[in-house]
């Protein structure tokens, strides 16, 4: 069962909430619990629920706060509203500092824990796994257009195919989103040939054929069980999204234990392992609890 206090701040809610749920919490309890921050799509819910009920299981009070978008999670953790949270690598070094994308995923990894240090945040271990941003077609449709690579999305556009976009707002406007990567290719979505949604509806209207594209993430379990085809990406445009616990430094010297703790189950993770979480809850419609208890479970860390 989720304990109640550990769902508190959502979103824009997360400013100036704090007063207002403290009123909740008992006394015995009261005195600086770890919180742990999560954005707003399945993959980080699953982590975010995990990490709650790995620290809690070892004896940390823990206030947990998802639901949020990337800059404003990010702008927690600098002003001490939030503790620690699992960030992507890319987020940091390209979306946070406005740097050219590293060679490589050890560059990525090693340009992110450089540039936060300076900050105050510390990047723990690394897991496995590299959850990038990336564009999908139905299987069948891409098959029949002939369009396998970004390049050949490119090249079908040029010649005049008529193809809608589903993305979410965040990659319509970021640094490393639709329209740096359309200018890497040299194609262009119209305006009313981009529909903008959340990120989970995407999959939906990919599915339905209510548009042709969508923006998907590679370790989504719905790209499998829905026969998506996610275009390669040829001239390796996208950046490096390895996932790693990020502690605030202040509270990594309060509480050293959170560094082995978490350490343990960022070794857990890699991209397979993504990939079933996120399919048992998407495709399964298992709960977030129930999923980030049995992976915990199943991994030794619990």
């Amino acid at each position: 069962m989720t304990n109640p206090l550990r769902r508190g701040l959502a979103g824009l809610a997360l400013f100036g909430a704090t007063a207002a749920s403290a009123a909740f919490v008992p006394m015995a309890q009261a005195e600086d619990p770890i919180v742990v921050g999560g954005l707003n799509y399945t993959e980080h819910l699953i982590l975010t629920t995990a990490t709650t009920d790995l620290l809690e299981a070892n004896g940390y009070e823990v206030e947990q706060r998802d639901g949020m978008g990337t800059s404003v999670l990010r702008q927690a953790q600098e002003n001490g509203q939030v503790d620690l949270y699992w960030e992507y690598t890319g987020n940091s070094v390209i979306l946070f500092h406005k740097q050219e994308q590293p060679a490589d995923a050890a560059a990525t990894y090693a340009a992110a824990k450089r540039l936060d240090a300076e900050q105050g945040l510390v990047w723990l271990e690394s897991s496995d796994t590299n959850n990038t941003y990336a564009l999908a077609m139905r299987g069948d449709d891409a098959e029949e257009r002939d369009i396998h690579s970004l390049s050949d999305l490119a090249s079908a556009l040029q010649e005049g195919a008529d193809l809608t976009l589903a993305s979410n707002a965040e990659f319509y406007a970021r640094d490393d989103g639709l329209r740096p990567l359309q200018q890497a290719y040299g194609f262009r979505f119209p305006r009313d040939k981009v529909k903008r949604m959340d990120t989970g509806l995407t999959y939906n209207a990919l599915r339905s054929g209510d548009v042709d594209v969508a923006l998907v993430f590679a370790t989504d379990g719905r790209n499998g069980a829905f026969d998506f085809e996610v275009l390669h990406d040829d001239k390796h445009f996208f950046p490096v999204y390895q996932l790693a616990p990020v502690v605030r430094q202040d509270v990594l010297d309060s509480h050293p234990d959170l560094a082995p703790l978490l350490n343990r189950m960022a070794a857990a993770l890699d991209d397979e392992v993504l990939v079933d979480l996120n399919s048992r809850v998407d495709v399964d419609k298992q709960s977030i609890d129930k999923v980030a208890h049995d992976f915990l479970a199943e991994q030794g860390l619990l």
